[in-house]
C-alpha cells in the first residue's frame, strides 16, 4: 500500500510522463468524449451555482438594501471563502485525474481523504473571517447600514462554507472518473429543494435576506449528503473507495498535494477576488447601493454564464489528465484542439442570447427601475467577456489536467491586477465614468489570459 501510494503520488503530481504506443485518437471520437463529459458537467456547475443566485434574486425582492447588502456579503464570501476553497480542491483535477488514467483506482480515494483533510483545516480561518465580514467590510470603508446588513448574511453562510468544501472534493473524485450524470441529478435536486427553502424561510417565516443565506448553507449540506451515498452505495464509488486510510495522513503526501493545491487557488482565486473587488469599489461611489446593485446584479449574471464555459474547462481538464496518466500525448493535445472550437461556438451563441435579453433580465433579481435599466446598458458589455471566456477556460482547464497551475497564476496576476483593475479604477474614479464601464475594463482581464496562454496546447507534445 505504501508503494503503490508513493508512486502514485509521483505519478500524479507530474504530467510528463512517458508516452504509450497508441493509435492517433478520431477527431469525431473525442467531440463525442467530450460532449458526453461536457454536457453533464456544464449541467452540474449551472444547478451549483445557481444556489447563491436564486438566494440573492430572493433577497433582492425585498429590496435595494437587501439586494446590495446581499450581492457584497455573497462577494465578500466568495472572495475570502469559497473561491478559496474551490482553488484548494480543484488539485484534484490533476491528482485523480492522472491517477485514473493510469488505472491506480486505489490512490483515488487517499486523494480525496487528503484533499478533505487540507480543506476542512483551511475552512476554519476562512470561517472567522466571515463571522467578522460586517467589521471588516466598515474597516475598508464600505457603507455602513450595507455593511452591517452583509455580515449578517455572511455568518449565516459559515456552515455552508464547509459543505462546499467537501462538495468540491467529491465533485471532483467522481467527475475524474467520467461519473458525471449522478452529479447532475443531484445538483438538480439540491437546487429544487433550495427553491422551496428560499420560499420557505424568507417569503413565509420572515427571516427576511438571511433566510436566503441559511437556505444556501442547508442546500450545500443536501449536496453533499447525496453524493456521499452514492459513493457508499455504488460500484463505481466502491472501487476506488476503500474507506479512510492512514496514506493520507502521511505529512510528506500532504506537502505534495500542497505544492500543486496552493498554486491552484492562487489561479483561481486572483481572478475570483479581481471580479468580485468591483463590487466592493461600487462600494466607494456616490450612490452606493444602485450601483453596488447594478454591479452585483451584472456579474452574479456573468458567473451563472461562466459556469458553461467552466463546464467544459473541466471536461478538457478530465481528459487530458486521463490521457498524460495512460501516456498518450497526443490525444491530449487533440483534446485541447477539439476543446477550443467547442468553447468558441458556446462563446457566440451566449453572447447573442445576453444580447438579446438585456431589457428584461434585470427584473428577475429588481423591481427597481434605475437597477433594471442600468442592468440592460451592462449586458452588452459581459456579452464580450462571455465570448473571450471560451478560450481562456480551454487552455486554464488544459493547464490543470497537466499540473501547469503555478505559471498560470502568474498569468492571472498580470491580467487581472497588471491591466484589468487599473483600467476599473480609472474609468471610475479617475476619469468618474462610472460603475458601468468599471466593470467593463475587467473583460480585458480575460483576453490578457487568452493571449497569455496561447502556446498551451502545443506544449502537451
Amino acid at each position: 500500500m505504501g508503494g503503490a501510494g508513493a508512486g502514485g503520488e509521483a505519478e500524479a503530481s507530474s504530467p510528463l510522463l512517458l508516452p504509450r504506443s497508441a493509435p492517433r485518437p478520431a477527431v469525431g471520437v473525442e467531440v463525442r468524449r467530450q460532449v458526453g463529459l461536457a454536457a453533464p458537467l456544464v449541467a452540474c456547475s449551472l444547478l451549483q451555482y445557481s444556489l447563491q443566485v436564486v438566494s440573492v434574486m430572493f433577497a433582492g425582492h425585498l429590496g435595494e438594501l437587501s439586494l446590495s447588502s446581499a450581492s457584497v456579503a455573497a462577494s465578500f464570501a466568495n472572495v475570502t471563502g469559497f473561491s478559496v476553497l474551490l482553488g484548494m480542491g480543484s488539485a484534484l483535477d490533476t491528482f485523480c485525474g492522472q491517477s485514473y488514467g493510469a488505472r491506480q483506482y486505489d490512490m483515488l480515494g487517499t486523494h480525496m481523504q487528503r484533499a478533505i483533510i487540507v480543506l476542512m483545516l483551511t475552512g476554519v480561518p476562512l470561517a472567522f473571517v466571515l463571522a467578522f465580514a460586517g467589521q471588516i467590510l466598515i474597516a475598508l470603508g464600505q457603507n455602513p447600514e450595507i455593511s452591517s446588513e452583509a455580515g449578517l448574511y455572511a455568518q449565516w453562510l459559515i456552515p455552508g462554507l464547509f459543505a462546499y468544501g467537501l462538495l468540491q472534493c467529491l465533485t471532483r473524485f467522481l467527475q475524474t472518473q467520467n461519473i458525471v450524470q449522478i452529479l447532475v441529478a443531484c445538483s438538480g435536486l439540491t437546487l429544487l429543494l433550495h427553491v422551496m427553502l428560499c420560499w420557505l424561510l424568507v417569503q413565509i417565516f420572515g427571516i427576511g435576506h438571511k433566510g436566503a443565506a441559511l437556505a444556501t448553507s442547508i442546500s450545500y449540506w443536501f449536496n453533499v449528503a447525496l453524493l456521499v451515498v452514492y459513493v457508499k452505495v455504488s460500484e463505481a464509488g466502491r472501487r476506488s473507495w476503500h474507506g479512510w486510510s492512514r496514506e493520507a495522513l502521511k505529512l510528506k503526501d500532504a506537502k505534495v498535494y500542497l505544492k500543486l493545491a496552493i498554486p491552484s487557488t492562487f489561479m483561481t482565486c486572483l481572478e475570483y477576488w479581481a471580479f468580485e473587488m468591483v463590487v466592493l469599489l461600487a462600494g466607494f461611489l456616490p450612490d452606493p447601493k444602485l450601483e453596488t446593485s447594478i454591479l452585483s446584479v451584472s456579474l452574479n449574471t456573468m458567473w451563472m454564464v461562466y459556469t458553461i464555459p467552466s463546464g467544459l474547462s473541466s471536461a478538457i481538464s478530465i481528459r487530458v489528465s486521463n490521457e498524460l496518466g495512460a501516456g498518450n500525448p497526443h490525444a491530449a493535445r487533440l483534446s485541447v484542439y477539439v476543446s477550443g472550437i467547442m468553447c468558441l461556438a458556446e462563446g457566440l451563441f451566449v453572447a447573442i442570447i445576453t444580447v438579446l435579453v438585456r431589457d428584461v433580465w434585470g427584473y428577475l433579481y429588481s423591481n427597481e427601475e434605475d437597477v433594471v435599466k442600468h442592468v440592460s446598458i451592462m449586458m452588452p458589455i459581459l456579452a464580450t467577456s462571455d465570448f473571450m471566456d471560451g478560450t481562456q477556460c480551454t487552455l486554464s482547464g488544459a493547464a490543470r489536467g497537466c499540473g501547469w497551475q503555478k505559471v498560470c497564476s502568474v498569468i492571472n496576476l498580470f491580467a487581472y491586477y497588471a491591466i484589468g483593475l487599473p483600467s476599473a479604477v480609472t474609468f471610475a474614479f479617475i476619469l468618474n465614468i462610472g460603475g458601468p464601464l468599471a466593470g467593463n475594463h475587467m473583460c480585458y482581464g480575460s483576453a490578457n489570459i487568452c493571449f497569455g496562454r496561447d502556446d498551451a496546447s502545443n506544449q502537451l507534445e
